[in-house]
């Protein structure tokens, strides 16, 4: 879930969301930016990942770290995370897998056959 929450904030995907979910996507950024906000280096890494798609993954560490050593903040981004009804806009599309799995397939348009083996 870190993952996507990072990269929703860095603002790689909201360009596909519906306007309810890019303003429930904004307060998820400011509520970080807050929590950031005496702490330059995490900002540097919230940049970091807004400017470059590689860095993605250190914003998720960084949001992993902070919601692990505050609970609070972790059930405040959480929440407002599963108050965000991410949803495709116009011919768009999202994939969301919450839990653990061994494999995973997402499709959407198939014409035609499919076999997974």
């Amino acid at each position: 879930m870190t993952m996507a929450i990072a990269t929703a904030a860095a603002g790689k995907i909201t360009e596909s969301l519906t306007d309810g979910a890019r303003e429930s996507v904004a307060a998820i950024v400011r509520r970080i930016r807050e929590k950031f906000r005496q702490q330059p280096p995490a900002l540097a890494t919230l940049e970091a990942a807004c400017d470059d798609p590689a860095r993605i993954q250190d914003l998720a560490a960084l949001l992993d770290e902070a919601m692990t050593r505050d609970p609070e903040f972790g059930h405040q981004i959480r929440a407002l995370w599963q108050q965000t009804a991410i949803r495709a806009s116009d011919e768009g599309v999202v994939n969301v897998f919450r839990g653990h799995a061994e494999k995973v397939v997402q499709l959407r348009d198939v014409h035609g056959g499919l076999s997974i083996h």
